[in-house]
């Protein structure tokens, strides 16, 4: 009987503890740059329109303000994207929102180029934004869900490099096709990518494992995914695999507030908000701002990108201080971001000195965001890990709503360049003071941990 017992308890893999205890390996790094390309052309088709703005309000002869709604319409849409998709893949599971919200999205930016005024300018960004806001809670998911707990942000945040990468190069793009073939030719280029790349998606893209060893009975191809992450784990044939994880029945959002989470979940909501009501207003208003002070509309574009370049290098750069430091990290990151935005305003007739404040804002506000999703994911358990990311960034996108409603009002207003940006450093300041507080409730992880004990 006893050898009976030890015999079963022999072919049961505990998947998380199995992953955590080996290195990160070629098929979790392949993974990672599958889902990186999915957050480039997400994050190309996202900063897209802020590029071709000024080209855009030329040609329809739209005041600065009436570009607002138009910013605001594709944001809107990234939040109920977020919000519903994020929900439903912890039902269906990653890879079909993934591939879903690529192809959905490549058919919105592709009939944007269609658009002959702001009113069906501002209907298809929305589509668009439906599918863009799908993709990104659910690569950050998948992503997670193949990494150890050790590295877990390093991994997320540097997939996560793929959208700042595509934003960046949106303005490189931007500045060299506009000129040559108007502006319409930057979402032409968007729509495309996306829509050769979903197709391909179905074929390498894996599901999640963890996803799949929760949901139960799917343990042959948690078994082959297993075998593909960690090639020296011996797999028996009659294995059994288990995540000591709840399933969480009923509605998942109601998850986020149970076992104490409560506090936490709130406090990421703020961090998120603001942090993307800062970004988005600085993404979408930085070139017209460059542009209304003398700089021609490509050369604003590039320094616009700098915001960009600066979280590629910031995310890079910040992933293994997250993993060591997490929220104390990313409260210090969110107080230099302050510092960088108001500098921007106080050196906007330099070009020189703009674009350092420009890529020192990038590097701390975005790379601070990449770093606030990957300690989402770390502290959400499997269960409703792309409900938490989901939410967690469509209360952001409410921010990043807001953010240029804010920026096009001021400007409205005609508001000083040195008033605008002190003005948008004060987001990043209560960003930095809601991380302060998240290191005081909750360490990250300890929820996932929590739900394993």
């Amino acid at each position: 009987m006893d050898l009976d017992v030890r015999a079963r308890a022999a072919a049961v893999i505990d998947v998380p503890e199995t992953i955590d205890r080996l290195p990160v390996g070629p098929f979790q790094i392949r993974v990672l740059l599958i889902c990186a390309a999915v957050l480039f052309v997400d994050g190309f088709d996202t900063q897209a329109i802020g590029y071709v703005a000024p080209a855009l309000a030329q040609e329809w002869k739209l005041t600065r303000g009436a570009l607002g709604p138009v910013f605001s319409a594709g944001l809107f849409g990234l939040m109920i994207g977020a919000m519903l998709f994020g929900t439903i893949a912890d039902r269906i599971g990653r890879k079909r929102i993934i591939v879903l919200s690529t192809a959905a999205f490549g058919v919105g930016t592709l009939l944007t180029m269609l658009a002959q005024d702001a009113t069906w300018l501002i209907a298809f960004r929305f589509l668009t934004g439906l599918g863009l806001g799908g993709a990104m809670p659910n690569a950050v998911a998948l992503t997670s869900e193949l990494s150890p707990h050790r590295r877990r942000a390093t991994m997320v945040m540097t997939m996560f490099a793929g959208f700042s990468i595509g934003a960046a190069l949106g303005g490189l793009l931007a500045a060299a096709l506009i000129p040559a073939f108007g502006w319409r030719s930057v979402f032409l280029v968007g729509g495309l990518v996306p829509l050769v790349l979903a197709p391909i998606l179905g074929v390498v893209l894996p599901e999640s494992i963890r996803y799949l060893t929760l949901v139960g009975g799917r343990d042959r191809e948690v078994a082959a995914l297993l075998r593909r992450v960690a090639p020296t784990v011996e797999v028996a044939p009659d294995a059994h695999f288990v995540v000591r994880e709840p399933k969480l029945p009923g509605l998942p959002l109601a998850h986020l507030f149970a076992e104490h989470r409560g506090r936490v979940t709130l406090l990421l909501w703020v961090v998120f908000f603001m942090s993307l009501l800062d970004l988005y207003l600085l993404s979408n208003w930085l070139p017209t701002v460059l542009n209304d002070l003398g700089t021609s509309v490509s050369v604003a574009a590039v320094i616009g990108a700098m915001l960009q370049v600066g979280g590629v290098v910031g995310t890079f750069t910040l992933g293994r201080v997250i993993d060591r430091f997490s929220f104390q990290a990313l409260a210090i990151v969110y107080f230099c971001a302050a510092l960088a935005v108001a500098a921007i305003g106080f050196t906007s007739h330099s070009t020189g000195f703009v674009t350092v404040a420009i890529f020192a804002a990038g590097f701390c506000i975005v790379g601070g965001q990449i770093a606030a999703n990957a300690l989402t994911a770390t502290y959400y358990p499997t269960a409703i890990r792309s409900t938490g990311m989901g939410w967690a960034l469509g209360i952001g996108r409410i921010g990043s709503i807001v953010g240029p409603l804010v920026g096009g009002a001021m400007l409205a207003a005609k508001v000083g360049v040195d008033m605008l940006f002190a003005a948008a450093a004060i987001p990043a300041l209560i960003a930095a003071v809601a991380a302060a507080a998240l290191v005081r409730v909750t360490p990250p992880g300890e929820g996932e941990r929590r739900q394993r004990s």
